[in-house]
Formats: C-alpha cells, structure tokens, sequence
C-alpha cells in the first residue's frame, strides 16, 4: 500500500492521485517495500488478495512464506532481483498463493522501483491483485491439454506393451519383455510381480527388479492375505493408493517391501475366458492413488497381458507335443556298433512363429545287419508339421525292416516308395541309405533326391562322394522309376562318413554346390572324435539359423579290434548238379587244410555237407555256400549256406530207420556257435568254428 510513515520519497508520476479506491474497485491491493529497513506494508485489499489477516502479517516479506508455496516463491524473487540489478524501472509476475483452505490461486504483482541519485534502488511500490479469472481459461486448457497428454501416456504404455509382447512365441518370452528396464519404463513402474495360477496355487514367475523378491512368496496360496492372492479369488483388480493403506490391508507383505519406497500399486488379475491363470503387480514409488482413466488403462493391460500368457502357453504345450512326437519317431537309441564309431544329432528349425511348424520329417538311423554289416539311413520327408513328423516315423520303420530282412541297398530303396506311394498322404522323401561291411570296409549306397554324403580321410582330406541316384521316395513309384542304382566305395580304417539332411547344408540364396564345399571345409578342420564333430556341426547350424531342420549321422571306421575277414570263397550249388556238390565240399575240404584248420577238417566238412543237402532237400531252390576266415583274437571259420526260403530250419524227429532227422543236432554238437539270418527273399543259416593257432 501507500506509505502511512511520511515517506519523503514521491509516487510514480503516472500513480493515481487517490489510488486507494481505485485499487479497490480493481480488487487490486497495494504495497510499500523499504529496501533499506527490508519491511514491506500492504492495505487491507492486499492482505484480502493473499488471503491474510492483519495479524498473521508483522510487515516482513518473509512472513509471506505460509501462503507463497517454495517454488512460487523463488520464481518471483528471481523476477525481482533481476529487475533491481539490471536497472529495471518496474517488474511483473504472476505467483500461486496457497488459500487457507489448502487450493492453489493465481496471483499477479507490479512492482515500480524507486532509486537515488546514484541510482541505487531504495523503495518499491506496487499492486498485487487477484489473476484466477484471468488465467483461469489458460489454466483449463492447460488441465485439459495435461489430462489429454496423460492419456496419451498411459494409452501408449498399452501399446508399447502389446507391441513388445506381439512379439513373445514363450512364456520366458513374455517375462523378459515385462521384467526388462524398457519394460518397467513402458508400465511406469518401479517393480514389477507376476505368478501363474498352478493347481490352487500361485506360483511366481517374474519379479522386477532382481532385488525386488519377497521371501516366502515363490509359491503361495490363493487364501493366503495377498494382494496378488485376492485378485485371483476375486477376478478384480486390487488398487492400493497410498503406504498406509497398503500397511492396513496386507500387514503381512507391507514389512517386507518398505525399503521399495511403495508408495501405490496395482495388483491385476490375468483372466482368460473367464478363469485366472494368474496375476500381475505394479508398484510405484512416485504416485499416489489412481484416476478412473488410470484403473480403466491398467485393465485393458492386464487383459493384453493375459492374452500373450495364454498364447505362450498354447505354444509350449504344441511344442512339447510335437517334440514329444518328433523324439518318439526318431531312434530312442543308437545301438552300438562294433568296428565303429557313431554319432547322430538333430536340431529342429524355428519357423516364423508358427505353433507346431517346429519340426519337420528330417530322420536318421542305423541298423545292425547280419555279417558284421550295419546300415546307416538318413532322410527327409516332405514339410515342416507334425504331419510330416508322422510319415517320417512309419518311412523309418518299414525301411528299417526291409533292410533287417537282407533286402539288398536298391531294393530297401525300392519297396519304401512303394510303401510311401500306397499310404494317404501326398508328402515325398528324400533319402540316402549305405550299407557297410566294417570287416572289409565296402560300403554300398542308394540315393533318392537326397544330396550326396561326405567322407573324411585320416589325413585330414574331406570329399564329397558323388552317387548315383533316382527319384525321391514316393515319387519314382508313382513314375514307375524304381530302379536305383548302387553306388561302392571303400572305407579305410580311420575313415568317416558323413550323412546329413539339407537343413546343414542349404542357405537362402547360395548355392548348394559352395555349402557342400563350406561343409566339407568345416568337416575336414573339425575334431576327429565323431562326437564332437557333430556337436562342432550342429552348434554351426544353429547359430547359422535357418527355416530347416537338421539330421546328422556319421560313422567312423574303426582300425582292425577283433576279428578280420581275411579269406573268402564261395559257389553256387544246384538241384540234381552232383558235380556242383562236389566242387563245393571239394573247396572246402582243400580251404580248410590251406588255412591251416585240418585238425577240424572233418567236423567243418560234415557240417556244411548236412546245411547243403538241407538246403536242396527243403527249399526245392540252389544254395549259396560260402566261407570265410576271420584273424584276431581268436582264429575262426565261418560256413554260410544261403537259399530262397524264408522257412526257418526246425529239429525234427529221427525217422525209424534213423537216417533223417538228425541234422540240427549235428550242427549244435559239431559247430561252436550257429544261426539264422534273413536275406532278402529268403535267409542264411551260419555256423563258426573256432580252429587253434599254430604259428
């Protein structure tokens, strides 16, 4: 107001001759500030804009301090000491006053500055009047521009959200996108808690951050006094708006997480047609309460939540279905092979995000066959399905049994795409089967579309083996192209082959003749264990990615161990040939005495007479006689008589004139060790004798 005390110094010269009605009319207050003594005097219309009583204010700026908030306070001196150092001859600003009963109220001052002679500012006359109609349209758009900018806030914390979560195929997918620092960011939460509901209780899965999780919570019951426990019971969200309401309510939990400095929380329920899988909390420490747009936006998060939990869980429940169904196609186990080394291994493709595209009809397997001879199989059925995973199990089965008959290679061959022809299905295969003998190293191989396998020398070396090769399976039988031509390599002790599906091979856009060439490079700097060249392999492809499955089968020709084939000889014995018979025990009568065996010339000579005449008496077919020596350990001889039949020999009662009958009981009293073996269309039955060393 104007200066009661006589001050000598004179109003401004544009100030009213009689301000104080005119102030009042203006609702407009008045003061008078000494800069000198620092006492400043207001009238009564000022103390009434400040909402002040005469005797709350002792005429000291400071006492201002109960209705000027801190931060008014320091914006407004800033606008004065400004003005008084810079020359200013007045100044302006509009403050908030805090009212007794606690709201906010715009102000405005205009302050006139009066200085010396030197300049020097000594006194300060103004006005402080009421501003709220003023800036009371600038301050509703200003909330309502603030509400619409907090909307778009929190609308945007839905769709940042679900955006990052469109993207999780696993359950561990959607915790890493809620649990990260980005996440929290995008939820404006300080800490985060999720747990699925799992036979009547809540099992926690997620906590954010790490040094956030409350002892005793990891596994709790929907009864128990949680807040997380009574959005599941209840199907609604639990807000909690302040410290002290979340002490009230949850005595329990409130002692162990003070050091959060919770200040509000909102605990949501993960409800999927209409039954919760579980619940999810947010914690903050900078807010107090909710708006009803705040609880409807956290809602609608909790629902998109829910709805990425659920896919996630129908995702790894079709993946464990289909690798449950891949690994109970494939070989439970490798058998053992003696003279080998085996490895095998098979990664499934990542496809796109598609549930239940995550394996393929990619195989292998391996089958011991008579002789000392093993199989090995590799293959590809047609797409990428459970459906193709189930062509693949009945493919693998039935070749397996055409090999295990003695089926020679392109016969094997042959019948599996007659066998795949025949089933319901429109899918092919591509496939490539060999068969070794370890004992001589001989490998046999057939191919159908399938790409050529690799061998590696042990000198380092790799190459490719080109084979020959027909249609894939399925196909050359529905062309009628089922001859396949056989393709024969030798192994060298040392050696290993190598069989694989595209999927290691093949790369978008290069060709397969430069991944053959980068395959056969890996495979020839790889680790000479088959065990950890194939985890070398495998680790490769998957880093590498790709949309294919992989199969892997290598086998490794070991050096001589036991016993070697060393010697060989064979004939073809006819029906009504005497001579033929005759040659045939006359090769065996001068084989055995050359190697060396005379001492059981007689019982070895007996024996395969009886298998031959078994042969030609019951079969009505020739007989292949075969022998051979094997070195090692121990010496032995090996008589094979082989025939048409699939008929099995049987022991048979001695006839009266006991001539008959008898000739199985020769063959287990003379021989040491004896059996059957299926071959092709018909079988072998073989018999050893082990014959001493007289070097």
């Amino acid at each position: 107001m104007v200066d009661r005390g006589g001050s000598a110094l004179s109003l401004p010269d544009d100030w009213p001759a009689h301000p104080d009605p005119i102030l009042a009319l203006n609702r407009m207050g008045s003061f008078d500030w000494d800069l000198d003594t620092g006492l400043m005097q207001m009238d009564a219309q000022a103390h009434e804009v400040l909402d002040m009583r005469p005797d709350e204010y002792d005429d000291h700026p400071e006492t201002l301090s109960k209705r000027v908030p801190p931060g008014e306070a320091r914006r407004l001196d800033t606008a004065v000491s400004q003005a008084l150092k810079d020359g200013s001859e007045n100044y302006g600003a509009y403050f908030r006053i805090r009212r007794r009963d606690g709201t906010l109220r715009w102000t405005h001052t205009q302050g006139y500055i009066r200085r010396d002679e030197t300049g020097r500012p000594r006194r300060i006359i103004g006005i402080v009047r009421d501003a709220t109609q003023e800036l009371g349209e600038i301050d509703a758009h200003r909330d309502q521009a603030a509400q619409d900018e907090a909307r778009r806030q929190q609308t945007s914390v839905v769709e940042l959200t679900t955006a990052a979560l469109a993207h999780a195929r696993t359950l561990q997918d959607v915790i890493d996108v809620l649990k990260d620092t980005h996440g929290l960011v995008h939820l404006g939460a300080t800490s985060l808690v999720m747990g699925l509901v799992e036979a009547g209780r809540i099992r926690l899965v997620a906590e954010g951050p790490s040094d956030s999780f409350v002892p005793g919570t990891r596994v709790t019951r929907i009864d128990e006094p949680y807040p997380m426990s009574e959005a599941v019971r209840t199907l609604g969200p639990c807000f909690i708006e302040s410290p002290q309401e979340f002490a009230e309510r949850y005595p329990t939990l409130w002692p162990h997480i003070t050091d959060l400095n919770i200040t509000s929380a909102a605990y949501l329920p993960l409800i999927v047609q209409a039954r919760p899988i579980g619940a999810m909390g947010l914690l903050y420490s900078d807010r107090y309460g909710f708006t009803p747009e705040e609880r409807d936006i956290l809602v609608a998060l909790g629902s998109s939540i829910a709805q990425s939990l659920q896919r996630a869980m129908f995702y790894e429940q079709e993946m464990d279905l289909a690798q449950g169904l891949q690994q109970a196609m494939l070989p439970r186990t490798i058998p053992s092979v003696p003279g080998a080394d085996v490895a095998v291994r098979y990664r499934a493709a990542t496809i796109g995000g598609s549930v239940g595209r995550d394996i393929g009809g990619d195989w292998y397997d391996l089958i011991p066959l008579p002789g000392g001879r093993v199989g090995a199989v590799i293959g590809d059925v047609q797409g990428h399905d459970t459906h193709a995973a189930a062509v693949m199990g009945q493919l693998r089965i039935v070749l397996r049994a055409y090999a295990a008959e003695g089926h020679p290679p392109a016969t094997v061959m042959a019948r599996a795409s007659v066998f795949l022809h025949e089933l319901d299905t429109d899918r092919s295969a591509t496939c490539l089967y060999a068969e070794a003998d370890l004992t001589t190293g001989v490998l046999q191989m057939v191919r159908a579309g399938h790409i050529d396998p690799l061998v590696r020398h042990t000198d380092g070396s790799c190459r490719r083996v080109t084979v020959p090769g027909g249609l894939p399976l399925g196909l050359s039988a529905e062309f009628g192209r089922l001859d396949y031509p056989v393709g024969t390599i030798e192994l060298d002790p040392g050696d290993t082959l190598l069989l694989c599906t595209d999927g290691l091979v093949e790369q978008p856009g290069a060709d397969l003749d430069d991944g053959m060439r980068a395959l056969s490079a890996l495979v020839a700097t790889g680790p000479d264990d088959v065990r950890d060249l194939a985890e070398r392999l495998i680790d490769v492809a998957a880093e590498r990615g790709g949309d294919d499955d992989v199969a892997l089968l290598l086998l490794r020709r070991r050096g001589p161990e036991g016993p070697q084939s060393g010697r060989r000889l064979q004939r073809h014995v006819t029906p009504g040939d005497p001579a033929a018979l005759s040659d045939a025990r006359h090769m065996i009568r001068t084989a055995v005495a050359a190697w060396g065996a005379g001492d059981r010339a007689d019982e070895i000579e007996l024996v395969a007479d009886e298998l031959i005449t078994n042969a030609l008496m019951h079969t009505e077919g020739s007989a292949v006689v075969t022998l051979r020596a094997f070195s090692g350990s121990e010496r032995r001889l090996r008589v094979e008589v082989e025939d048409s039949s699939s008929a099995l020999p049987r022991r048979r009662e001695a006839g009266e004139s006991g001539v008959s009958g008898r000739g199985l009981l020769l063959v287990e009293l003379l021989t040491d060790v004896w059996g059957v073996e299926a071959r092709g269309g018909g079988k072998a039955v073989w018999c050893e004798f082990v014959v001493p060393d007289h070097d």
